[in-house]
């Protein structure tokens, strides 16, 4: 297990100098991710689910290459790859056309990356269905137990916004800031984190890219700094990477030193 520097500071260059993302495995459960865009290149795995009222779980999964339905995944793929530009991605897709899913299929995606051992995962998504707080709760658990860092956009509205809530997760709304490698601590959350996702330039559908705002273009921020930082410190726990991020955050003291 990596240790934390029992003196002096965590700093940026402690949490992350030289490293690029590389060994690291980074989910993104989402509407697909389309591996051709010039801002994501390879996908490693991919698994799209649906849902099937005909199957005793009520979820089809089929693996195998897929492109994005809507645009959305490419565009959280995209922003991981500026921070960890050599993890290793992988998609699941949950969503459709209309960027839109059922719970059931949601739920499954999430415990399909944690089946799998994938040590982040990025969820710019989230339900506020009563019905499912106890499903997402037991998941996020038994991800934070297994080590896999779950990190979820919180809602673009006032509201519930499972799994995000959580304190096993990495909660993360945007910020106006424009640096890719900063962020925020929040001290009051559920909110967690603080990252670009004002008026940013992203990947999009057909190659293509464009200028929009939300707290889901905020979260992969944050996953692509949390897969930079586990390429150097493979063992960390998320109790400790919080840790890490809450010391090197732009808002706390001494952030600086690399």
């Amino acid at each position: 297990m990596t240790a934390l520097p029992v003196t002096g500071e965590i700093t940026r260059d402690w949490a992350w100098g030289g490293a690029t993302g590389a060994g690291v495995d980074v989910a993104v459960i989402d509407s697909g991710i389309d591996a051709s865009h010039r801002f994501v290149g390879h996908v490693e795995s991919a698994v799209a689910l649906t849902y099937d009222s005909s199957l005793e779980d009520q979820v089809r999964k089929v693996e195998g290459p897929h492109g994005d339905l809507f645009g959305h995944g490419t565009a959280c793929a995209g922003i991981i790859r500026i921070a960890a530009p050599d993890c290793r991605l992988h998609s699941i897709r949950v969503l459709g056309e209309r960027l839109t899913g059922k719970g059931v299929v949601f739920a499954a995606g999430l415990e399909w990356a944690i089946e799998h051992g994938f040590q982040v995962v990025n969820m710019s998504l989230s339900t506020g269905k009563e019905d499912y707080f106890s499903v997402f709760h037991e998941l996020a658990d038994e991800a934070y137990f297994k080590g896999v860092m779950l990190v979820c956009a919180v809602n673009n509205v006032a509201g519930a916004s499972y799994p995000s809530e959580y304190a096993s997760v990495f909660s993360v709304a945007a910020h106006d800031a424009k640096d890719p490698f900063g962020f925020d601590y929040n001290p009051s959350p559920p909110a967690e984190f603080g990252a670009p996702g004002i008026d940013v330039e992203i990947a999009w559908s057909a190659g293509s890219t464009i200028v929009t705002t939300g707290n889901s273009f905020a979260a992969p921020h944050i996953a692509g700094l949390i897969a930079r930082i586990l390429s150097k410190h493979p063992g960390l726990t998320p109790f400790q990477m919080k840790t890490v991020l809450h010391a090197i955050a732009d808002n706390a003291r001494g952030r600086d030193g690399g």
